[in-house]
């Protein structure tokens, strides 16, 4: 069966979408729809996963607890090693951004 990553996306947003596209124990991918949404101030996410993502749509910033932001644009892919605490600071409020993640061991 042949799905649309952009498939299945409301067009109303109150929060983050997140939808799991594929898991096993090694591995999970999912989809995360934001528009104009971003992590709480003060919350980090520190998974004990490495995870890779890749923006499809849109535009976001992710920062790091350093304070050191990355600005990542359609095409744009960032490595989150395990237990590194970052957020999403800023994504983009006039359009759906679409990020594919990929977390694994």
């Amino acid at each position: 069966m042949t799905t649309n990553i952009f498939s299945d996306i409301p067009t109303n947003l109150p929060e983050e979408l997140f939808t799991l596209l594929l898991e096993n124990k090694n591995v999970r991918i999912e989809r995360i729809v934001s528009e104009g949404h971003r992590t709480p101030v003060g919350e980090w996410y520190a998974q004990t996963q490495n995870e890779w993502v890749i923006v499809l749509q849109g535009q976001a910033v992710v920062e790091y607890e350093n304070m050191e932001q990355h600005t990542l644009n359609v095409g744009d892919y960032w490595f989150i090693p395990a237990h590194t605490r970052h957020r999403v600071a800023w994504t983009i409020a006039t359009q759906q951004t679409v990020w594919l993640a990929i977390h694994w061991l």
